[in-house]
């Protein structure tokens, strides 16, 4: 029976979901588990609010019921879920949703990051996004391992002027590593997936993206399942 992981951008910008999936091409391999990336139609055009958060907690829940029936149909069971927003929305409820492990990308990323580095920085996209983070690192029990968090000012659409985002992601990159003491840097969302290595070189320090730090934990347990 074939293994499926479904990775779930729960905003509505294929653009996005086509990142993702361009971001995950080295983890997939022979004989290995088939990594789906799905858009959620009926989110939002980003999650940059707390009420973007809470609005897509009941269709992912169904999304991930359909992809389950997707994965039947494939002759196959669906393994693992990934939600690849950095704000981990409807995390919980997903997880009471399905027998399978769902996993969120900033969980992932930070667990990732605090294996690479002692301080870990993380870019984000708008200010409005620092608060929530720092409520969800607080939850996790991680701030003390937090050096800072900094905001790169462009809504999710925006991130698709790749060479504004990268300056900017270096610029908030520096000051993390220079001024507030972060060793390994995490990106705050799924949509700067492109960027890592170039930024990675740029730094000289590691930069863990979320998803594909997620996607590595999945592939893992579906292996082990």
């Amino acid at each position: 029976m074939s293994k499926h992981i479904y990775v779930i951008n729960p905003n509505s910008l294929t653009v996005v979901t086509a990142a993702i999936d361009q971001a995950l091409v080295p983890m997939r391999f022979p004989g290995g588990p088939q990594i789906h990336c799905v858009t959620l139609a009926e989110g939002p055009a980003g999650i940059q609010t707390q009420r973007d958060v809470d609005a897509v907690t009941a269709p992912l829940c169904i999304q991930i019921a359909r992809s389950e029936r997707d994965a039947e149909e494939r002759g196959g069971t669906a393994s693992v879920f990934v939600i690849a927003c950095f704000s981990d929305p409807g995390l919980y409820s997903a997880r009471e949703s399905t027998r399978q492990p769902v996993l969120g990308i900033a969980e992932c990323g930070v667990l990732t990051a605090m294996t690479l580095g002692q301080k870990f920085g993380v870019v984000s996209i708008l200010p409005a996004s620092i608060g929530r983070h720092w409520r969800y690192f607080a939850a996790m029990g991680v701030t003390a391992r937090l050096a800072g968090d900094i905001a790169i000012g462009l809504n999710v659409a925006e991130l698709a002027d790749q060479p504004r985002t990268f300056a900017r992601l270096c610029a908030a990159g520096e000051q993390l590593r220079d001024e507030q003491g972060a060793d390994v840097l995490v990106l705050g969302c799924a949509g700067m997936a492109a960027h890592r290595a170039a930024l990675a070189d740029h730094l000289g320090m590691p930069v863990v993206d979320p998803t594909q730090a997620a996607v590595a934990m999945a592939l893992g347990q579906a292996a082990l399942r």
